[in-house]
């Protein structure tokens, strides 16, 4: 019998810790494919941050640093200055990347740094409490927002990809989801994309992608999917925000 799937090879054979209905791991393997399709995984270097992303060297065969809470961006730059035969990507939360981080991946965008950025967007803190974060959306109840986010309190939620889209450094923008075939067929187009501008130095690329956190959002699994693709997707429109060699 001819076998039409099976394990990416840059993948650990691991059981996933993550919660229930969460994305993570199904971002995991579209990563990993886009290693294994263009051949890098001997040469990557990843760079976690503080959240779930912190588990990354647990799932990747590859090797990985981890980095102070918003700093994967700075670390990453490190990194390919010194190391410019990798390939180097970090793998980050909205609560790192949108708020500690947001002068760090600011200016590496700015600066055009050749690496790649996998910002997962759950719209929460999900590892360190549940607090609400940049992206947590208007009327969102978290472990410090319970009565729901107010804008004119809080302000709304940032928009990322559209934001370093922007960004004269930027070469590639989008925003992806995994909650249904069709998205998720999109996304692994969208993370080859990033990564191929990366394989040909064509500069930094930046993939959003919205996930589910059924645990942090009080619902269950088919509930917080259902979710990513209703209210966030009405705010977080998916799409290409900036695609400057339209590979």
């Amino acid at each position: 019998m001819q076998q039409v799937f099976k394990k990416p090879v840059s993948l650990k054979d691991v059981q996933t810790h993550f919660c229930p209905g969460c994305h993570h791991g199904t971002f995991h393997r579209l990563v990993a494919e886009a290693m294994d399709e263009f051949g890098v995984q001997k040469k990557t270097i990843g760079v976690a941050s503080v959240g779930c992303s912190v588990f990354l060297y647990g799932y990747f065969d590859i090797d990985v640093v981890e980095a102070p809470h918003g700093r994967a961006p700075a670390v990453a730059t490190g990194v390919k200055r010194a190391r410019p035969d990798a390939f180097v990507f970090t793998y980050q939360g909205d609560g790192d990347l949108a708020a500690i981080g947001t002068s760090e991946i600011i200016h590496a965008a700015n600066r055009g740094e050749d690496i790649t950025v996998i910002f997962v967007n759950n719209t929460t803190y999900g590892m360190t409490g549940g607090q609400m974060a940049p992206t947590t959306l208007v009327g969102q109840r978290t472990s410090t927002s319970p009565y729901g986010r107010k804008n004119e309190k809080d302000g709304s939620p940032i928009r990322m990809a559209e934001l370093l889209a922007q960004l004269e450094g930027v070469a590639f923008s989008a925003r992806v989801a995994v909650n249904n075939p069709k998205n998720l067929m999109d996304a692994k187009r969208q993370i080859k994309k990033a990564f191929r501008y990366q394989a040909e130095g064509k500069g930094f690329s930046f993939i959003e992608a919205l996930s589910s956190c059924p645990t942090n959002w009080g619902m269950d699994a088919l509930a917080a999917n259902e979710r990513v693709g209703t209210e966030m997707c009405a705010y977080f429109p998916l799409g290409v925000f900036k695609n400057t060699a339209q590979l």
